[in-house]
């Protein structure tokens, strides 16, 4: 039973137009731009294609310069300097978290472009006070007496608590990579794709088969301790942004035209040992929220963080893998942290408006420190 009525629904924010940089593999041709520098592009082309005064830009980003990134995106596109930004670190949840927030701030008669982006490329070092200063490669996700892995070794260990084998997990990573190519190939990507830095088209995916994966050593824990997880069932470290843009329902109304209309959204709490399974509890909350089963969803844009990970949690919600990311993930498409939660949206909406491929889609994504986001939306006129 729906949890709200069908007027209720109605009135809900919607998602009218989905943008994204090709997704470049740091350290590639993407590693001289600034995180501004990949945002920017994206916020132009949005603000040119819905043309509504800016309310806001929200944007995720977690290894950035600070100083409020999105602000600085913002006025780097140009959209005017009465345009007000904020950034947001839900770290790899960051960028769908940044969309929660921004269909919470729309206002009537005006759009809010709300999304993600991540340079891992030029992301400053960080250093712990001391003499000499100690430099750190993350943050903490959670106090280390509580469970602060690194999220490779975590994924690790979830593989083998969820009894999910080396085999599956290179069968998956190789399946990814293919469908990113074949959708690649027949320009499946094009549309939802602005140009920057001289690239327009994903660095990452390319044809790799499951005896060549197989070959890989595991990556974050020794075969004899069990480990399975390699380099070629992981996501890489990636730059990238994507933005989408969301207007209130009336709004939406009187422009006409499809968009995806939000109509849950969930952030959920796990042990943080575990982090990748943080998206389940989020899945099943905004799957209940939206009075929907995942029997009703048409697309599901799951984060590929490591394959080992996906198919864990696809076990644990009963969600047949192939199912997943039709179009290849991120373990093909690549994973720019504050940005990838928001590139799920602009994949839905890519196969939802812009190709009418049902009705009903799911993005969820799990999070460092044990944290999961889920939203659900429905194709709308």
């Amino acid at each position: 039973m729906p949890v709200t009525s069908e007027r209720e629904d109605h009135e809900r924010p919607v998602v009218v137009a989905a943008l994204r940089t090709p997704i470049g593999t740091a350290g590639g041709t993407l590693a001289s731009l600034s995180a501004a520098d990949l945002a920017a592009p994206v916020l132009r082309a949005l603000a040119e294609a819905v043309p509504l005064p800016v309310q806001e830009v929200v944007l995720g980003n977690c290894t950035g310069p600070g100083g409020d990134v999105a602000r600085f995106s913002a006025l780097a596109a140009g959209l005017g300097t009465d345009v007000p930004g904020l950034t947001v670190d839900r770290q790899c949840g960051s960028g769908l978290a940044a969309v929660d927030v921004g269909a919470a701030l729309v206002r009537p008669g005006g759009v809010v472009l709300a999304g993600g982006v991540e340079s891992a490329s030029t992301a400053p070092l960080r250093f712990w006070p001391g003499d000499p200063p100690v430099r750190y490669e993350r943050a903490p996700f959670a106090p280390a007496w509580l469970g602060d892995p690194d999220m490779g070794h975590a994924a690790d260990v979830l593989a083998a608590k969820a009894g999910v084998a080396r085999e599956r997990q290179d069968a998956y990573a190789a399946r990814s990579h293919a469908r990113a190519v074949a959708t690649r190939d027949a320009g499946g990507f094009d549309a939802e794709t602005v140009p920057v830095g001289g690239l327009s088209h994903d660095e990452r995916p390319r044809p790799i088969t499951v005896e060549r994966l197989a070959r890989l050593r595991p990556a974050f824990r020794p075969e004899t301790e069990g480990g399975t997880v390699t380099a070629g069932t992981s996501c890489g470290v990636n730059d990238g942004a994507a933005v989408v843009a969301v207007v209130d329902a009336a709004t939406h109304r009187s422009l006409g035209g499809p968009g995806l209309r939000v109509l849950a959204t969930a952030t959920a709490g796990v042990d943080p040992d575990l982090p990748g399974l943080g998206l389940v509890p989020a899945v099943r909350t905004a799957l209940s929220r939206a009075g929907l089963a995942l029997a009703d969803i048409d697309v599901v844009e799951l984060n590929e963080a490591f394959a080992g990970q996906v198919l864990a949690c696809c076990d644990e919600l009963g969600l047949d893998p192939d199912r997943v990311c039709v179009e290849g993930g991120a373990l093909a498409l690549g994973h720019p942290w504050g940005a990838s939660g928001a590139v799920l949206v602009v994949r839905l909406f890519s196969q939802l408006v812009r190709a009418e491929r049902g009705r009903y889609g799911l993005a969820a994504i799990a999070v460092g420190g044990g944290q999961g986001v889920a939203m659900v939306v429905e194709r709308c006129r």
